[in-house]
């Protein structure tokens, strides 16, 4: 098809305004491209509107019941402590419409044209806009409509709720089973239990947080039970039932959890229905979402896709960085492949949990000798108070080159270090060189590069389990 850009209303049309769709909008509209973003709900996406921001902020919250009982340790004393959902909530709310607005005039004043409707193609270059009942074109689109939460299909499932209505709750419930073992899941449970309602988590699996290396993952448990949390593993979910004011739960195996509320966090899937794609015939995969090459190119030529509808790697710092190589690509004339290595995770959970590289199982699995170095401590924070809670570090290392493979930290202010970990382990540091920088005394990150002896597993007794 010939370039006919003049015959076009835009150069690029932006479907859905989260921090994929937003930031590729912005670029564009920077490098001088005619850019319309299209936004059904509210502009910011699942990261500004439920997700990431809101949820830290409840995390925020959560850890002062820990800090108060804490605080008679080092001298400070309270006559009383009382805690307010609505005020929590109602800032939060608040911080979030802030933040709304600061979306809207970022692309606003970058020149992008805002459509507050759903969005559909009609043809690769036509989208309609609901609202209006009208059509515009466009030479290139950009699908960047995020996920959304599912539920089980169990009998009595309209009895969950999902994290979307966790941050529309108007009241805290006394009780809450949650049911999901991810990021999300052990978040919330975390939260919960730190504004004082009793909280369960369920899971069919074995254990929590799968993806993760195992040991963090066995630790972490172990730090949620600590905090009160019940973990329910190995249990599937037979039906949901309405049990007076609250909701029961029945298993497989014939036990049963009785709750305020019961959170579905099994998981989200790509918003890829209802726009278009099917009929256009896109190639969408497993789940429906958009299948795209290393430029986040769909199948059909000036269709892309970023973000978590093309289920690569579901995070906000990664459709950021899609959308500015998909931007590059087309608008500033510099092809730049998408890649996917290094990406830094957190679980923002108490204790928090963070990493980036290869798990232990996973390292073993890829490299002929694998190294590793931990350390688990009290943490200074806990000594006069006299908390139990353990700080523990992991590096995975290649033992033939010395590269640190992965960075594994639970504790607080575990995202924080392993942030800038992420940029050491990316640049392909080896243990040599953690070693020979200086400690920063006293921190906990320190261990990371006075770790000097390598774990080896115990040695198997003759006769045990382990020996045979």
């Amino acid at each position: 098809e010939p370039d006919r850009v003049a015959s076009y209303d835009y150069d690029l049309f932006v479907i859905g305004a989260g921090s994929g769709g937003v930031r590729a909008a912005r670029l564009a509209a920077e490098l001088g491209a005619r850019v319309a973003i299209a936004e059904e709900y509210r502009v910011g996406g699942t990261c500004v509107i439920r997700g990431c921001v809101p949820k830290k902020l409840l995390a925020y919250g959560s850890h002062y019941h820990q800090l108060f009982e804490d605080a008679g340790a080092y001298g400070w004393s309270f006559e009383e402590l009382r805690f307010d959902w609505p005020a929590l909530i109602g800032n939060v709310q608040a911080e979030v419409e802030r933040l709304e607005g600061v979306y809207k005039r970022l692309l606003e004043n970058a020149g992008v044209e805002i459509f507050p409707t759903r969005a559909v193609l009609t043809d690769p270059h036509t989208v309609h806009l609901a609202e209006a009942d009208r059509s515009v074109t466009a030479k290139t689109v950009l699908v960047a409509t995020g996920g959304h939460p599912i539920v089980p299909d169990v009998a009595g499932k309209e009895h969950f709720i999902t994290s979307n209505e966790c941050f529309q709750l108007e009241t805290l419930p006394q009780s809450v089973a949650i049911v999901g073992p991810g990021y999300i899941g052990v978040e919330f449970a975390s939260i919960f239990a730190g504004l004082g309602v009793d909280v369960t988590l369920v899971y069919r699996g074995k254990q929590i947080l799968r993806g993760f290396d195992d040991e963090l993952r066995m630790r972490l448990a172990d730090g949620l039970r600590a905090r009160g949390i019940e973990i329910c593993l190995n249990a599937d979910i037979k039906a949901l039932a309405q049990d007076g004011d609250g909701v029961s739960i029945a298993f497989m195996d014939g036990g049963a959890v009785h709750a305020d509320k019961v959170v579905a966090a099994t998981g989200r899937v790509p918003n890829t229905a209802g726009i278009g794609l099917q009929q256009l015939g896109v190639e969408l995969g497993w789940n429906g979402h958009v299948v795209v090459n290393e430029y986040s190119q769909s199948s059909i030529e000036n269709i892309y896709a970023v973000g978590d509808v093309t289920d690569r790697a579901n995070l906000t710092p990664v459709a950021i960085y899609e959308a500015q190589c998909f931007a590059e690509t087309l608008f500033n004339d510099t092809p730049t492949m998408v890649e996917h290595t290094f990406i830094p995770t957190a679980v923002f959970s108490e204790p928090e949990l963070a990493a980036v590289g290869l798990t232990e199982e996973e390292a073993r699995e890829k490299y002929r000798a694998v190294d590793i170095y931990k350390a688990a401590f009290r943490p200074l924070k806990n000594t006069l108070p006299k908390r139990e809670q353990q700080m523990f570090l992991k590096l995975v290392i290649d033992a033939e080159s010395d590269r640190v493979l992965g960075c594994h930290v639970l504790g607080p202010d575990a995202a924080e270090i392993v942030q800038m970990a992420a940029i050491a382990v990316r640049l392909g540091v080896t243990k040599a060189q953690f070693d020979a920088t200086r400690a920063l005394h006293p921190t906990v990150s320190e261990e990371l590069v006075t770790m000097r002896h390598r774990w080896e597993p115990p040695t198997p007794v003759a006769g045990s389990d382990a020996a045979a």
